[in-house]
């Protein structure tokens, strides 16, 4: 596990091995505080205050092996796409760049910037079946979420929310993603893909939702709040039959691997 930064050390990022709640080390790299981070394989990638985001191989000795400047203000939301062939990084300038998967010296730039915007970009997230499609979400001066696809560099939806947009979660069982607001009403919403129409809302908290996180299984989401507090939500759950069929595919799927390694 990695986290960003400490009140002692408040620019590193820090290896955790949570089993043991050991720390394993500490990054330093970067001239002010760290407030996002991805993993990409042994790759942790690190936004900052600066603007600047840096590549840490967390392998070896000298971790810093990349440095991507695309930013202008600092770092809030930053995401790796599942195959690892993108990293999508959203900032305080409004910006939404895509970078490749590069390391080494050398200067690298975006291969796309989009700056339809007009806040801050912390919500960014990736559809785990449309590999090239993102989904990112703006400030309370923008509030809308919108949809991208990375290679041809258009907008493909845009939906104004009516709210701060801080979180963006696809989901895994069903064409639908659920996005975690701030002001003015601190809710969960779920929408529909690729209409964007708005399934549901959630309500409870009491301040701005820092943070989504999704089950391994696809069926819950947790939220993380200002106002202190952590909620369960059971969004997604699989009709008992759909999940049988879902088990039985990804039991076949096991099964040819095994015989293939034999």
């Amino acid at each position: 596990m990695a986290t960003e930064k400490t009140k002692k050390c408040s620019h590193c990022s820090k290896l955790w091995d949570v089993q043991q709640q050991k720390r394993l080390r500490n990054m330093i790299s970067h001239s002010s505080r760290v407030g996002a981070l991805s993993w990409n394989n042994h790759i942790l990638s690190s936004g900052s205050r600066t603007g600047h985001i840096h590549h840490h191989d967390v392998r070896i000795a000298q971790h810093h092996v990349a440095t991507l400047q695309g930013h202008s203000q600092e770092v809030c939301g930053l995401k790796w796409s599942p195959d690892g062939r993108y990293l999508a990084s959203g900032a305080n300038d409004n910006l939404v760049n895509i970078w490749p998967c590069a390391q080494g010296d050398g200067e690298f730039s975006p291969v796309q910037t989009f700056t339809q915007h007009q806040g801050a970009v912390k919500a960014v997230a990736w559809c785990p079946w449309q590999l090239n499609v993102l989904a990112t979400g703006g400030g309370t001066s923008d509030r809308h979420i919108r949809i991208w696809n990375v290679c041809s560099g258009t907008c493909l939806n845009s939906v104004d929310t009516q709210s701060q947009v801080c979180s963006i979660l696809w989901s895994t069982n069903y064409k639908e993603l659920i996005s975690g607001h701030g002001f003015a009403q601190n809710q969960l919403v779920i929408w529909k893909y690729p209409t964007m129409a708005k399934v549901t809302e959630l309500k409870g908290h009491t301040a701005r939702i820092l943070n989504l996180a999704m089950s391994p299984d696809g069926s819950t989401v947790v939220s993380a709040a200002a106002d202190e507090t952590l909620r369960i939500w059971k969004c997604f759950e699989m009709d008992p039959i759909k999940k049988k069929e879902k088990e039985k595919v990804s039991s076949s799927k096991s099964s040819i691997i095994h015989q293939s390694i034999r």
